[in-house]
């Protein structure tokens, strides 16, 4: 985060607490809209009950109705007073299809089944007999007229009727009728609709009849078998193959036999279907929210940070320099005041870093004219005390060379300096670069020392590595060398002093060492050594000779560095490119 911008950071902040709060919303928004659709369905299913109450009770009536009013058929009535099982089962067929129900049996008072007829053919007046004493029991008094019958995979809803012999209120019983109505797959799907919902009809352990898939069906007899009173948990959802549903159960008495239940079932997925069109809304009102938001605080951040940039480049304008760069303090707050304390504090430093200046040109013209007037007063003394030597007449051929000598020395001297002087003051465009082997320079270097007789006894080795061919102005590259080499020469013991210079190509440069056995470069001078004036140890020396050589391997876009020094010894590191452009020459410069 420490290079972010300001304004960055803001846009950061915005996204993250804006979708931070579209999640959250809608995190929210889904869990109170599913709590609120549990409560709907669970509503639902209770007016799905109430309803399939209405329905099962209108239907019950009709039904005993129908019961009752075939039971009190006369021709009914004559078939029962025959006790013939034969007539009667034969007579049952056509007493069947006027009712128009699933199942229809006959018994006599004593309870014996006369005749039974249903649309399986395999229920028999065998099944019927096991049957009849559930719904009338020996020497209990009768209080229901509705039971359940299942039988050979069938679910029948069956009505008792007593057939009576005359007047009802004789309680003369010729026998009684049983009135079937099966539970099959189209009521199934009847009282799916009036409930709304899907049904299943379990019995025992079993599903008679759903409107349910099979796979559903076999998961739902999971579950109720699970639970203690065999119906659903209440208020849980209950999973069914790939879909949730919600469900309550309805008993249904069957006294005697297994418990009979009717769940009604609410698919909880589909009611919550409508919550993903729902998110994706809430998701992109969100990322409209997060990108308008975004655009608001980009604006606002830019307005207030603005000012703050102006402020960041004029701070970095300042750095390299640049006093100048414009600073504009618009209005009153708080940036704006530092804006204008900051434009004239930069004034103020500008001020000062001219007087500086100043000070130190005014320092460095009179060093100068110090060093350059005790070294031309020097030699011109000894120019002028030498010719006076010349003029007396009783000097010898070798006396007066040896004043000539002198006099070359003293003006040898002060052509060196004012060349150095001027080569100081010399600009890059001077340079005159050809292409040639910078061992060339060395040679003509090392040969420009041997020319000094006190250093001839002196052994200076050459080696080489790669190939040391480039762009160089050479005359000016061999000044710079046989600088080092005459400051190497004159610091080195008298007797062993040994001078070894490597030349070594790196890719696109030349590195060049000179490494001596003396006795290093002094604290004194460490620090300043390239800087012009600058000499210790030296009864002649000028301090511009390194000066010089750092403003030559500039020029040729390089630079000269002390490697290392120590009482054993001093090594300059050379780099020089091969084939130097402006720019590496640019940036030479202002690496100093």
């Amino acid at each position: 985060m420490g290079r972010i911008r300001l304004r960055t950071k803001f846009l950061l902040s915005m996204v993250v607490v804006s979708a931070a709060l579209t999640f959250t919303t809608l995190l929210v928004v889904r869990h109170t809209v599913q709590q609120q659709v549990r409560l709907g369905i669970q509503r639902d299913l209770q007016n799905s009950v109430s309803a399939f109450h209405n329905f099962q009770q209108q239907r019950e009536v009709t039904l005993e109705r129908s019961a009752a009013l075939l039971a009190d058929l006369p021709n009914v009535r004559a078939l029962m007073t025959t006790h013939d099982a034969a007539t009667i089962q034969d007579a049952a067929r056509d007493l069947w299809q006027l009712a128009g129900s699933d199942l229809l049996l006959l018994a006599d008072s004593s309870g014996k089944v006369m005749a039974l007829q249903a649309a399986p053919p395999e229920i028999t007046v065998r099944q019927g007999q096991d049957f009849f004493p559930t719904v009338f029991p020996n020497d209990v008094l009768r209080e229901e007229t509705r039971h359940w019958w299942y039988v050979e995979g069938h679910l029948y809803e069956v009505f008792l009727q007593d057939i009576y012999f005359g007047p009802a209120s004789g309680h003369h019983v010729l026998g009684y009728l049983l009135l079937g109505y099966e539970i099959d797959d189209r009521v199934a799907r009847d009282l799916s609709r009036v409930a709304a919902s899907e049904v299943a009809f379990r019995y025992g352990d079993l599903i008679v009849r759903s409107t349910l898939k099979p796979a559903q069906e076999s998961e739902l007899l999971r579950v109720a078998t699970r639970t203690a009173a065999g119906g659903p948990p209440q208020g849980d959802l209950i999973p069914l193959g790939e879909e949730r549903f919600l469900a309550t159960s309805v008993d249904l008495p069957t006294p005697g036999g297994p418990a009979l239940n009717l769940w009604v079932l609410k698919s909880f997925d589909q009611a919550t279907a409508f919550l993903s069109s729902l998110n994706e809304l809430l998701l992109a009102l969100g990322l409209t929210a997060v990108l308008a938001g975004s655009l608001l605080v980009f604006l606002i951040s830019h307005t207030f940070t603005r000012p703050l940039e102006n402020l960041v480049a004029g701070v970095q304008a300042l750095e390299q320099g640049d006093f100048a760069y414009p600073l504009q303090a618009r209005g009153g707050d708080e940036v704006a005041e530092v804006t204008g304390t900051f434009d004239r504090m930069r004034k103020n430093l500008q001020k000062t870093h001219r007087e500086l200046l100043d000070a130190e040109r005014l320092a460095t013209i009179g060093r100068m004219a110090s060093s350059i007037s005790h070294d031309l007063r020097h030699s011109l003394a000894a120019v002028v005390a030498n010719a006076e030597f010349l003029c007396e007449s009783n000097l010898t051929p070798g006396q007066r060379e040896d004043l000539y000598a002198e006099i070359r020395i003293a003006v040898n001297q002060m052509t060196d300096l004012i060349e150095s002087l001027l080569e100081f003051s010399r600009t890059r465009e001077s340079l005159h670069p050809s292409h040639g082997d910078v061992r060339s320079a060395v040679d003509r270097a090392v040969q420009g020392v041997k020319a000094h007789p006190e250093f001839q006894h002196i052994r200076i080795r050459i080696s080489g590595e790669g190939s040391t061919e480039g762009w160089f102005d050479f005359k000016k590259l061999e000044r710079a060398l046989l600088n080092l080499l005459l400051n190497a020469c004159e610091v080195v013991p008298a007797e062993s002093g040994k001078i070894d210079i490597g030349l070594r190509r790196k890719g696109e440069s030349l590195e060049i060492r000179i490494e001596d056995n003396g006795p290093g470069i002094a604290d004194a001078v460490r620090d300043r050594l390239f800087e012009p004036f600058v000499s210790h140890g030296k009864e002649n020396g000028t301090g511009m000779g390194l000066t010089v050589v750092q403003k030559i391997l500039q020029d040729h876009g390089g630079d000269v560095a002390v490697e290392q020094t120590s009482a054993s010894g001093t090594t300059f590191r050379v780099n020089i490119p091969l084939n130097p452009s402006a720019e590496n020459v640019l940036a030479a410069r202002h690496a100093t």
